[in-house]
């Protein structure tokens, strides 16, 4: 098995504690309101929520896939730091990788000079290739860096528009 990792960072006005509940500890339900045409709802396979659970994500007609499911590996809510595997899903690991494991960390921005505090998002991606000679092009990194930053970036303006939320 290959590894590849891509790691980004993403500096946001919002802070970290707010990012994580609306990523982690709301994610499920606030995400598909944010973006139904990409997210149709999140469900609990099996498993608390905690690390070892498996959800599916039904997909919505903007997707790239219909349907995939993720495994819970850790959730720290005193580090704001969340780490999920996409494990399985309808051409979701292409034929080429056994799993792909996200791990995102919100930290707090000190050099931030808004109101608040803004925070970084250090988001780190390994894809798990199968067999050590598959070839992943750039290309392919690149574009799952640009879904990802699209998806931040939705979720950062419902909650500028919303600070209720």
């Amino acid at each position: 098995m290959g590894l590849i990792t891509s790691e980004t960072e993403i500096t946001t006005a919002i802070p970290a504690a707010r990012l994580f509940k609306a990523f982690v500890t709301d994610g499920d339900t606030l995400i598909p309101k944010i973006a139904p045409q990409a997210f149709k709802s999140f469900g609990i396979l099996e498993g608390d929520g905690g690390p070892g659970t498996i959800k599916q994500i039904q997909m919505g007609q903007a997707g790239q896939f219909k349907i995939l499911k993720e495994k819970v590996e850790a959730i720290d809510k005193d580090n704001l730091v969340y780490e999920y595997s996409v494990i399985e899903g309808e051409d979701v690991l292409l034929d080429l990788f056994d799993k792909v494991t996200y791990k995102v960390k919100f930290v707090p921005d000190d050099d931030s000079s808004s109101s608040g505090g803004g925070s970084i998002a250090k988001t780190s991606r390994t894809y798990y290739t199968k067999g050590g000679d598959k070839v992943i092009k750039e290309e392919f990194i690149k574009e799952g860096n640009d879904r990802a930053l699209v998806m931040f970036k939705a979720v950062e303006a419902y909650l500028m528009e919303h600070p209720d939320a």
